[in-house]
């Protein structure tokens, strides 16, 4: 009498590698635009703290045991759908996030947004509504004087309970030629994470490597960490970049991919 023991269901799969190229060929493009004028500052973070922020199916990703939690100022330039012109208006305005990094059981690296301000109303609205994302509408402003960039947001309406200002000045500096493991696992990031009506979504995303620059925080007044449900920071970032900007396409993921229920 033969005994065959039961399936067992596979594990996890590691971590993809660190790529600072997409480590996929772009497809169809289902959402275009250009993140322009990028200030990066990014805190280390105990992944215990995190964890508990991010959607069911996704843990902290982590560098030598260290999760960070990145405070990241810009202007979003041109959105377009399905390949159709980019929007001048509507699609182009500043933007702020505060986002984690987060890896699923298929080992895909991507970010958590914990909140994402805006200065438009309607991208903010139709984001909010379709996708589910933490938008909230801003006052916004990116000021440039020579190598010194202020950026500047503080929370409409409702918003404003939720705590929300934020004020960043960066100096510019040297170009990047060689960027560290930590600078390549905090920008080279090539998906989303989010909650999807009780379902786990991956939204990948492809663009030319990253232009990196050196960057010296001048000032930093903000509050977004905290309202967004994370311990404020303490001290000063760990890393401060800035990046001129590269063009991104947003794809649909593979089916069998997109999706999967947030109880497995």
């Amino acid at each position: 009498m033969s005994y065959t023991s039961p399936a067992v269901p596979p594990g996890p799969e590691p971590p993809e590698p660190v790529s600072a190229d997409p480590p996929y060929r772009a497809g169809r493009p289902l959402l275009t635009q250009s993140w322009l004028d990028l200030a990066f500052l990014h805190w280390a973070a105990d992944p215990a703290d995190v964890a508990p922020l991010l959607p069911v199916g996704t843990e902290p990703d982590v560098l030598d045991g260290v999760t960070y939690v990145g405070l990241v100022a810009f202007r979003m330039d041109r959105i377009g759908w399905f390949g159709l012109p980019g929007i001048p208006y509507l699609g182009s305005f500043p933007e702020t996030n505060v986002r984690l990094y987060s890896v699923d059981a298929r080992g895909r690296r991507g970010v958590v947004f914990r909140s994402l301000d805006a200065s438009r109303l309607l991208p903010v609205a139709i984001a909010r509504a379709l996708f589910r994302l933490p938008y909230v509408w801003s006052r916004m402003t990116v000021r440039h004087d020579g190598s010194t960039l202020t950026y500047a947001s503080s929370r409409r309406g409702p918003g404003r309970r939720q705590g929300g200002h934020c004020a960043i000045t960066v100096r510019t500096g040297e170009p990047i030629v060689e960027p560290t493991p930590l600078e390549h696992f905090l920008t080279a990031r090539w998906g989303m994470h989010s909650d999807f009506f009780g379902r786990l979504l991956y939204l990948p995303n492809t663009h030319p490597r990253w232009p990196l620059y050196r960057a010296e925080l001048l000032s930093c007044d903000e509050n977004l960490v905290a309202a967004a449900g994370l311990p404020a920071p303490v001290g000063p970032p760990v890393s401060v970049l800035y990046s001129p900007g590269v063009p991104v396409r947003f794809t649909r993921p593979p089916r069998s991919l997109a999706a999967t229920s947030a109880t497995t």
